[in-house]
């Protein structure tokens, strides 16, 4: 539990840190002053040490970072136009700064998920057994396929003989089989059949049933199931190739878990199944832990792209919705009214607050 708390704390600490040190890199490129590079949340334990201008702090909480930029919710317009203001930069100089850290997420994201498809040959995520079997036959993945009993039907022959449930069909009178398409082909114009069962943990135990069939069935529900998935070893260039799907599969699945939350919370008023908060990532981490080091970082990969995802999005506070103000801006090429900005931002922070507190009452709710 002790490695598990070590490893949820550095893992969010990491990501934090690396998107705010996207911010400060941009910010340094584009001549904005940073006042401040904070390792850790506020109160402010000691700095230590100031390079070019910066404040390089250690700050008594112990977990994420935090840039400050000259000007950056400055009011007045001495402020706001002061030389190294964030305010000062170009439209485009301000952009780069603001993205600057989602795209340190991404590119986070990308690199681990190369590593792991190559080195880790992890399998990429699926959500059809089409696409494996596709991907299987292209050797993209490894795939042994097998027919799984889903449900056994009461008083049906296989019932009678004590077939299990949520075992694996391997054989019906010494044909093996790959699919369940081919059940129904093996067992018609027959009067009986003999099946042989896998059982037990790992499908290691191997039962025989006889059955006899009414109208070419036995009485139970089958279903396609892999039951060896595999990698092969993948050179870099594959693997980068792999990276960039499931990044694109990961944001498609973190957008949809989005519009599923606030679909959930205007309709029932309730976090629906799937999302998670704090608690949920400290669960999962144990998890990875336990499963090992490789599992563990390819969790560091999703939340950082799950990250990259959220800040992006055009709501106060993110990200995304300060390029909102700096795009409208553009557009109307004058300042922006800057206490509207930050009462916006503000809102969007307590609107964000409440969402996370919510969100983990929940994760807690469902640890009981």
């Amino acid at each position: 539990m002790l490695v598990s708390a070590l490893a949820f704390l550095i893992l969010l600490t990491f990501l934090i840190l690396i998107h705010e040190f996207g911010h400060f890199a941009v910010a340094r490129r584009v001549g904005v002053v940073v006042e401040e590079f904070g390792f850790g949340l506020p109160p402010r334990a000691r700095t230590l040490f100031r390079h070019k201008g910066t404040n390089f702090t250690l700050n008594w909480v112990p977990f994420g970072g935090f840039v400050r930029l000259k000007g950056e919710t400055a009011t007045t317009q001495h402020d706001l136009s002061a030389p190294g203001s964030f305010h000062r930069a170009s439209f485009s100089g301000r952009i780069a700064i603001l993205i600057a850290g989602v795209f340190m997420n991404f590119l986070l994201a990308l690199v681990l998920l190369t590593v792991g498809f190559s080195v880790g040959r992890w399998v990429p995520t699926y959500f059809s057994l089409e696409e494996m079997k596709a991907d299987g036959k292209s050797g993209v993945i490894e795939l042994q396929l097998g027919v799984m009993i889903e449900k056994v039907l009461s008083g049906g022959s296989a019932a009678k003989a004590g077939v299990p449930e949520r075992s694996i069909l391997a054989s019906i009178d010494g044909q093996a089989l790959a699919e369940a398409d081919e059940v129904a082909s093996l067992q018609e114009g027959k009067r009986r059949v003999t099946y042989e069962v896998l059982t037990g943990t790992g499908f290691l135990t191997k039962q025989t049933f006889t059955l006899t069939l009414e109208d070419g069935k036995s009485g139970v529900v089958v279903t396609t199931y892999p039951r060896h998935v595999a990698a092969p070893l993948r050179s870099v260039g594959s693997a980068f190739l792999l990276a960039l799907r499931e990044a694109r599969v990961m944001t498609v699945q973190t957008v949809i878990g989005i519009g599923h939350l606030f679909s959930s919370l205007a309709q029932t008023g309730k976090v629906p199944e799937g999302i998670t908060g704090i608690v949920g990532i400290a669960q999962l981490t144990h998890a990875s832990v336990l499963a090992g080091f490789m599992t563990y970082l390819r969790l560091v990969a999703l939340i950082s792209l799950s990250l990259a995802v959220l800040n992006i999005l055009p709501f106060p506070a993110l990200d995304g919705g300060r390029v909102l103000f700096v795009l409208a801006e553009a557009v109307v090429r004058r300042p922006l009214n800057q206490r509207f900005e930050l009462v916006t931002n503000a809102i969007g922070l307590s609107v964000l607050i409440f969402l996370i507190v919510l969100i983990t009452f929940y994760d807690i709710i469902r640890l009981f």
